[in-house]
């Protein structure tokens, strides 16, 4: 673990090399699982203020999980997640003509209906952020279903934080984000030793 800013990182987000390789997968993030994907409390209601725009692209199982179940769900603990279809996967998860899960809220901002990406949680897979009093750690979440993505990312020698570029910029910012690279070249420099 090292220091960037105000966040403690795993040094696995380094280390582990990963690339989606959704031909494998299927996306099967947005569908297995026992939670909806975390959701921040600002954006329970920017789901609430875009589900007008987002609705024509979801399915009608999608619609009806929110509709009857809400935006977002609470778990246990207290936390926010995305609503799920008959407990498995994501409402907002729409299905191409190949059965690849992808994200309608997505959908929805590529065609520039809505200005809001998707969850940052689902945006920064398979990294995990944890929000502590004073400092936020950022953790690579390791889950089989990923696999094919270690093992793309592997051959691509892609790290993960690089993978996930656009979204730590997203939520940390472009400074934060340049400080986390040249600790990585650092850090390479010092494990190649």
């Amino acid at each position: 673990m090292f220091q960037v800013g105000k966040t403690i990182v795993s040094e696995d987000i380094l280390d582990r090399e990963f690339v989606c390789n959704l031909n494998a997968c299927k996306g099967a993030c947005c569908v297995e699982g026992e939670a909806g994907a975390p959701v921040t409390k600002e954006e329970t209601e920017i789901l609430k203020q875009i589900f007008p725009k987002v609705k024509p692209f979801l399915r009608n199982e999608g619609i009806e999980a929110i509709e009857k179940q809400g935006f977002f769900t609470t778990n246990p603990v207290g936390d926010f997640e995305t609503t799920l279809v008959n407990k498995k996967e994501c409402a907002y998860a729409i299905f191409d003509s190949a059965g690849i899960a992808k994200c309608g809220i997505e959908e929805a901002y590529n065609k520039g209906i809505v200005s809001f990406q998707k969850p940052i949680s689902c945006h920064l897979y398979p990294i995990r952020i944890q929000e502590y009093s004073t400092l936020t750690a950022v953790n690579y979440h390791a889950w089989p279903i990923c696999n094919d993505a270690c093992i793309l990312g592997k051959e691509l020698k892609v790290p993960t934080y690089k993978f996930v570029k656009n979204a730590l910029v997203r939520r940390f910012g472009q400074d934060w984000y340049e400080e986390l690279d040249q600790a990585a070249q650092e850090y390479f420099k010092y494990i190649k030793k």
